[in-house]
């Protein structure tokens, strides 16, 4: 695939040569032949790809560009933005799914008119291609879809777009999508008001009718693409660009279940142009009530007793300007289920979200006296300060759903869900917040309870003193000779690899070791998203050295046996060390001196960055490496226990504060 006009930027020049940014940084200052920019501005300059490629090779830091890194580069320096590319691209793609198995690949002038025409009859001429049209773009697409698949070629592109843009978008994470779509359950025609890069849609299991509207019209070209992909070919995908609340449309839709996650506190939704529509059966939404107008037109266009299920911001279960519109969905049995979701689980990320579940009224249909409230929101495990897991999560707000929907109510859990009385909730204020109705669970899950967590406590704190550092004794400086980590890997003592790569096959993949599991000591908890399998991640071995690369202190991991396997998330970097060279604990002792960290950091405006290569080690023969690997590891064991025994103190603390002001603990 020529690569003659295409541009690539200096993180674009990293990912290809597998380094951070910094090392393309100190190449430009140190080579004098390194390719001059073609482009961009002083700040983010960009480069001819070709040249790029030649002195990479030349430099014997390039064996061969990926297909898909190709294409990619191609998209992005597309003379009309990188979301036309992704159209054109995208379009290919869909026209390789269609075709015949064995049939030859299109010539770029052939397929260029194929592009224009699968956009007219797939999509009724909402959308276009874009100009120009680039061939070799064209061309490279295909080939990647002939490699990868089409739908995962796709994504692929889609997802790199997506992550090079994070503040442009908001997007919806697949697991929240995933449980919005349980909770709607099997739906043949489903609508997404509000559907972003279409993943509520794609969420659902085969339906037969997908129907979205996005306000943004690149994206909503771009979730067209991605569900024709993702859709059984038989199904059809309907896509508009606009305002669903001043413009929609689809307004003779009845759905069997609409999932949406609208935009939040705005102003600007259509007020005063809005005032009389027919959509405002339960009421006419304040000016700030904007989620209550989604919920209402969201309601209108779902059929009778279908689902509606929206992502929402937890004042909108509260704020007393929406509290006549909650009152009349409530009376009418509308609103059936409130579910508060812990802080984290989707954008804005600081705050706990609430899924509400509604359903719209038949005609003689008898209002449930009910509505059904969740708490997730403060889960912890049983030793304290570390977040439910999310399946955890899932299958507690499936098993409350499940119930309710069946039985009308179920089974009180206090702290995490209850059926409540309607006409319970029909005060002043009609405040739907779960944690506001949920009797509060016995403190610290009972004093029997409580009792055990004091006993860990004190074995732990047993333990703790064991592993108390002896004083050390007074001694000068050492002056030993020292090599860098960027020294170690070049003469082979080490690889270093950098985290963030691969994805996941539908259903699959391994756990992820994330920078907040290195710095606290979790298990792996994060997850790989949706990709094609040969966007393969770096997995942990025993014996690795992780070290986070952003401003948060001194710090660096070695895998044991119970990490090993798990994907190397963002903002880590993996050290593997030759066991005939280097120990793993000598390494990463060092490498968490502050004095060390410091000569190796660059400052930002808003953050420290970690040069990995910059880090040094002295230079010591293996036996007197392992002596200070083993001393370094019995600090790690002492760092261990007392982050245990600090947290398993806090729950002690707030379950006897929670006990002796709920009356289950007596002060005696």
């Amino acid at each position: 695939m020529p690569d003659n006009a295409a541009e690539v930027t200096a993180a674009g020049i990293a990912r290809l040569a597998g380094v951070g940014r910094a090392a393309v940084s100190n190449w430009r200052r140190r080579h004098a032949d390194f390719p001059k920019p073609v482009g961009g501005t002083d700040t983010s300059p960009t480069f001819a790809l070709a040249e790029v490629e030649s002195w990479l090779r030349g430099q014997g830091k390039l064996a061969e560009v990926p297909l898909r890194e190709r294409v990619w580069q191609r998209a992005e320096s597309h003379p009309a933005g990188t979301a036309t590319a992704l159209r054109q691209a995208g379009a290919v793609c869909l026209l390789v799914r269609e075709g015949p198995a064995d049939a030859p690949r299109p010539e770029p002038a052939e397929a260029a008119g194929a592009v224009g025409e699968l956009f007219e009859r797939r999509f009724g001429g909402r959308f276009s291609p874009g100009t120009p049209v680039d061939a070799e773009l064209l061309r490279g697409a295909a080939g990647l879809a002939a490699e990868l698949g089409p739908r995962q070629a796709y994504e692929f592109l889609l997802g790199r777009y997506l992550d090079a843009n994070p503040r442009q978008y908001t997007l919806t994470p697949p697991a929240p999508a995933e449980l919005m779509a349980a909770l709607a359950g099997p739906a043949r025609t489903v609508l997404d008001p509000a559907c972003g890069t279409g993943t509520l849609l794609r969420a659902v299991e085969a339906p037969h009718d997908v129907y979205g509207q996005e306000a943004d019209p690149d994206l909503a070209a771009l979730a067209a693409l991605r569900l024709a992909l993702h859709a059984d070919p038989a199904a059809e995908v309907r896509v508009a660009a606009g305002d669903s609340l001043r413009a929609d449309a689809f307004p003779g839709l009845a759905a069997d279940a609409v999932l949406c996650h609208p935009p939040f506190n705005e102003r600007n939704w259509g007020h005063e142009e809005l005032a009389y529509d027919p959509r405002w059966e339960y009421g006419f939404p304040a000016r700030t009530e904007s989620e209550l107008a989604w919920v209402q037109h969201c309601l209108a266009r779902v059929r009778e007793g279908g689902t509606v299920v929206l992502l929402m911001p937890p004042a909108a279960a509260s704020r007393r300007s929406g509290r006549r519109i909650r009152a009349d969905l409530l009376r009418r049995g509308a609103l059936r289920a409130v579910v508060a979701l812990p802080a984290g689980a989707a954008p804005p990320y600081g705050i706990p979200l609430h899924l509400w579940v509604l359903r719209r009224p038949g005609a003689g249909t008898t209002a449930s006296p009910h509505l059904l409230l969740v708490d997730t929101a403060g889960g912890q495990d049983a030793v304290g300060g570390e977040k439910t897991p999310w399946q955890t999560v899932r299958g507690t707000v499936l098993d409350a759903w499940h119930s309710f929907d069946r039985h009308g109510t179920t089974e009180e859990r206090p702290g995490v869900s209850r059926a409540l009385k309607v006409i319970d909730l029909l005060d002043d204020d009609v405040d739907l917040a779960p944690a506001r109705h949920l009797p509060p669970p016995a403190a610290g899950g009972g004093t029997a309870e409580l009792s055990g967590v004091r006993d860990r406590l004190a074995d732990t704190l047993l333990r703790t003193a064991e592993l108390t550092p002896a004083p050390p004794g007074a001694a000068e400086p050492a002056r030993w000779p020292l090599t860098t980590v960027g020294e170690l890997a070049r003469a082979g003592a080490l690889v270093l690899r950098a985290g963030g790569a691969g994805s996941a096959a539908p259903g699959g993949g391994p756990a992820v070791l994330t920078e907040h599991d290195v710095l606290g000591g979790g298990a792996p908890s994060g997850s790989l998203p949706e990709g094609p399998p040969e966007e393969e991640p770096v997995l942990t071995r025993e014996g690795d050295v992780v070290v986070p690369v952003l401003g948060r202190g001194a710090a660096a991991r070695v895998v044991d046996a119970a990490t090993a396997g798990a994907a190397l998330g963002r903002n880590l970097h993996l050290l593997r060390p030759d066991p005939a060279a280097l120990d793993s604990w000598f390494l990463a002792g060092f490498l968490r001196g502050t004095a060390n960290n410091r000569q190796a950091s660059s400052y930002a405006s808003t953050a420290t960055r970690l040069d990995v290569r910059r880090l040094q080690v002295p230079r010591l023969p293996l036996t007197d490496q392992r002596r200070y690997g083993e001393r370094f590891r019995t600090l790690a064991a002492f760092e261990e226990v007392l982050r245990l025994a600090g947290q398993l103190g806090e729950q002690l603390v707030q379950g006897l504060y929670d006990g002796l002001t709920d009356g289950t603990v007596r002060p005696e």
